[in-house]
This record gives C-alpha cells, sequence and structure tokens, in this order.
C-alpha cells in the first residue's frame, strides 16, 4: 500500500503539478499535471528523484492509462533567459493546465511558490511529490518526458554527454562547455561555467 495521499480534498477535482529541469544548464523546463481518480493507488509511486528509471518508465504508461487527464507544457531556453527559471516554471505548469479539457477546481504544486491559474484556488506543497498521488504522477511524467528530450539532442551535440546528465550542471557537463562552447540548447542566463576553478586553464 502507497504512503501517498490519494487526495488534498475530498469533494474537489483535484490536479497534481509538478515541473523538471528548473536547475539544468541546458534544455527545456518541462511541466507535467495530471488529474487522477480518487480510488487511484500504486504502490511503486513516489517522487521521481527517489525512483530508478526503470521504475519511472513502468508507472509511466500506468499513469496515463488510468488518469483522468494528463499534459504537458514545455519552456524552452530562450524564454526561461528572458522571464527567468521561476517564473518559466510556472509558465510550464500554467501551459500544462491550460491543455486540459477536462474540469478541475484546486490545483496541487510541488513547492511553496505558485502564481494563480485563471483564479482556481491552489495549494502549494513543499515535498508534495513524496505527499500525493497526483503530484507524483505528475513529477514521473514530466522528468520522462525531459530525459526523452535531452536524449534526442543529445544526438546533436553528443560532446556534452546530455544522454547522461541530462543537462544538470555536472563537472562533466561544464568541461564541455568550457572546451566546445556552449550551444543554442544552453540557458545563457545562467552561469554555465560555475567556478572556473576547477578547470586546469594551462593544459
Amino acid at each position: 500500500m502507497s504512503k501517498l495521499k490519494s487526495f488534498h480534498s475530498k469533494g474537489l477535482i483535484e490536479v497534481g503539478c509538478d515541473e523538471a529541469g528548473r536547475g539544468c544548464l541546458s534544455g527545456p523546463v518541462v511541466a507535467a499535471s495530471v488529474i487522477l481518480p480518487k480510488n487511484f493507488s500504486n504502490s511503486m509511486l513516489n517522487d521521481s528523484k527517489k525512483l530508478s528509471e526503470k521504475q519511472r518508465l513502468i508507472l509511466e504508461p500506468l499513469i496515463r492509462e488510468k488518469s483522468i487527464s494528463c499534459e504537458v507544457g514545455i519552456v524552452m531556453e530562450d524564454e526561461i533567459d528572458k522571464i527567468n527559471i521561476l517564473n518559466a516554471s510556472f509558465l510550464a505548469m500554467h501551459r500544462s493546465l491550460r491543455k486540459h479539457t477536462v474540469l478541475f477546481n484546486h490545483i496541487l504544486v510541488d513547492g511553496n511558490r505558485f502564481t494563480s491559474f485563471e483564479k482556481i484556488m491552489h495549494t502549494c506543497i513543499v515535498g508534495g511529490d513524496a505527499k500525493f498521488m497526483s503530484i507524483a504522477a505528475a513529477s514521473v511524467i514530466a522528468k520522462n518526458f525531459r530525459d526523452r528530450w535531452m536524449q534526442n539532442i543529445h544526438k546533436k551535440f553528443p560532446e556534452y554527454a546530455w544522454d547522461k546528465n541530462k543537462g544538470y550542471p555536472t563537472k562533466a557537463h561544464r568541461e564541455a562547455i568550457f572546451k566546445h562552447g556552449a550551444t543554442k540548447y544552453h540557458r545563457k542566463s545562467f552561469n554555465l561555467l560555475g567556478d572556473l576553478t576547477q578547470f586546469n586553464l594551462f593544459s
């Protein structure tokens, strides 16, 4: 039996929201929003960061099949650079929410901040992806979608190893940026190189 809760408020139609890629140096920020039936339960489902890739891939078709509605929203690198990553995360969530054809009246958001969406009530929940089924489901969908995106653009720029780091600021990723420069997929408003002392500038 899962330790995650099925809903926050019993009498409302809830949609869970979460994003993936907020801390990355390259690629889009991706948000998903999922409406689950009140009786939905899955013992494996959890915060996507606590799941293996294999578990996430097993869960995705189950979530898509059993959900009442499941949508994804994307904000690309150039937009992130214009409006900053926090606002881009909110925008990605709004874009996913706007795609639903099923009406909902309560939005559950992972985190502590959100901008109101069409005057619909929302509740921010820190660590919500480890507390509520719908947010955990959204975290899995967003993570898988973004991972596939990064694996695809890795084919164009294999030197950055996006198939492995998915755009996150690993040492190897930053070394590749230092050596090869930034691509069109990098977020120019981010500190792409980090602390330059990690590189041997005289080699």
